[in-house]
Order: structure tokens, then C-alpha cells, then sequence
């Protein structure tokens, strides 16, 4: 024990010497020609995407290659103009696109906005959420849409609240199959026929049905056929359509 102890110590001490050496001066081998310095030059990028390169190295490297960014801004093309004076005596410029006010990367899309935008007022949050699922749009940082998620892009934009009144007025699809005591496919052959008032804001949105129309003489008269067992007659247009399709 007394012999590793004293190694121990021996060792110690080398490398003390060692590093007073380092710290020093002393045993520091000559500056490299340039010729050095170049091949060092092309293994840069290696060096910076190291797996092994830590964020401190990075930063030396800046500091030893960059003598100073000048930054401004060029509102004719709305971007950031950087000046970069590099410690060989080199300049370089970088443009980046400067960010509109309130934007950054994460933004949701445009065309998920102007969904919301269509059916706000007019859709609850609910519906509006599930009408962008259903299309695939996801938010800036693509999450699906709930009806809080909703809630916050309306406010951030400006968008009105589902209208009350306009729940008084309108009914789904499945609503108004309900009203009429028929399925949802009845309620589309009424629209289809034209006897019943319905509109879509966009294509999967819900579908919205006057409820005047649904006490309309035409369409209580068409629910009885199907009731007693008889299809919904067809427009001119539909048989027009069948028999252009069928012809020979």
C-alpha cells in the first residue's frame, strides 16, 4: 500500500510539472507554416459538425474567425442585412428575411387561417377545430386542432364568436334528419332535389340548413312520400343529367 501511495505521488507531481511547464511556454512546438494553417482551413466544417465539438469550441472558432457583424436593415426588400468583417481582412454580406410583425417560424399556415376565417361566426369553435382535422391542416407547430386552439387563433386574429342567433336560424345536416324524424341521406336528396335550403361554407364543413325551409309545404310534403315508402322525385336537372350519362 505504502509503494502505490508513493507512485501515486510520484505521479502527481509529473503531471504538476507538466502543466507549469504548459502554463509556461515551455514544450509548446513551433507555429505551423502555412501550409498547416491551410489544410486546417478545409478540415473546418468537419471540425464544426463534430459529434464532439461543444458549443464553447464553436464559439472560439467564431471569435478567432470574425471580427465583428455589422447589422442593419433594408426595409425596400424587408430583410436584415448582416456585414461580416472577417479577421483575414475579408468582408462578407448575408441577407435574411426579416420577419413580419407577430410572425416566426412556428406560425400556423395561411390556408388553416382563411378556414377559420370562413366559418367563424357562423361554426362553433368544435366544428371549425374538426373541419381542419378533417382536412389535414394542423397548427404552426403540427398539432391537431382542438376547440381551445381555436378559441386562441380566433382572438389572435380578430374573428368573431359563433353567433347565437345564427343557431336560431340554421341546423346541420344530422340536425335537421332529427327535426324531420329521417336519415341524413334523405336530408341530402331533399337538398340535391332543391326543395330544401342547405350550404357548406367549404367542403367538409358542416352543412348549414335553414329551418324555415324545413317547414316549407314542398319538403313536408316530400318527407311523407318518403315516409309511406315513395323516393324523393327528381329536379329536371338530375334527369337530365341521368339520361345524358345513360344514353347509348
Amino acid at each position: 500500500m505504502e509503494a502505490r501511495w508513493n507512485a501515486a505521488l510520484i505521479k502527481a507531481r509529473e503531471l504538476e510539472k507538466k502543466l507549469e511547464e504548459f502554463d509556461a511556454g515551455i514544450g509548446i512546438s513551433r507555429i505551423p507554416d502555412k501550409s498547416v494553417l491551410l489544410s486546417l482551413a478545409q478540415d473546418l466544417p468537419a471540425v464544426w459538425n463534430a459529434a464532439t465539438a461543444d458549443m464553447r469550441l464553436k464559439q472560439r472558432i467564431v471569435h478567432i474567425l470574425i471580427q465583428e457583424i455589422i447589422a442593419d436593415v433594408d426595409e425596400a426588400t424587408s430583410e436584415v442585412v448582416l456585414l461580416i468583417h472577417w479577421s483575414g481582412g475579408r468582408h462578407s454580406e448575408l441577407r435574411v428575411r426579416k420577419n413580419h410583425l407577430g410572425q416566426h417560424r412556428r406560425c400556423t399556415s395561411l390556408e388553416a387561417i382563411e378556414v377559420i376565417r370562413q366559418m367563424a361566426g357562423k361554426h362553433t369553435d368544435e366544428q371549425i377545430a374538426t373541419t381542419l382535422n378533417t382536412l389535414g391542416l394542423r397548427t404552426g407547430v403540427g398539432h391537431t386542432w382542438t376547440e381551445q386552439r381555436i378559441y386562441s387563433a380566433r382572438r389572435y386574429h380578430l374573428l368573431p364568436a359563433f353567433d347565437i342567433q345564427h343557431a336560431r336560424d340554421f341546423v346541420t345536416l344530422e340536425q335537421a334528419a332529427q327535426r324531420l324524424g329521417v336519415s341524413p341521406t334523405t336530408v341530402r336528396r331533399l337538398m340535391r332535389s332543391e326543395k330544401l335550403d342547405g350550404t357548406q361554407v367549404l367542403p367538409c364543413a358542416p352543412w348549414q340548413i335553414s329551418i324555415a325551409s324545413l317547414d316549407s309545404e314542398a319538403v313536408q310534403r316530400a318527407v311523407e312520400r318518403v315516409k309511406n315508402g315513395s323516393r324523393i322525385p327528381q329536379t329536371s336537372f338530375v334527369r337530365e343529367q341521368h339520361t345524358l350519362f345513360s344514353a347509348d
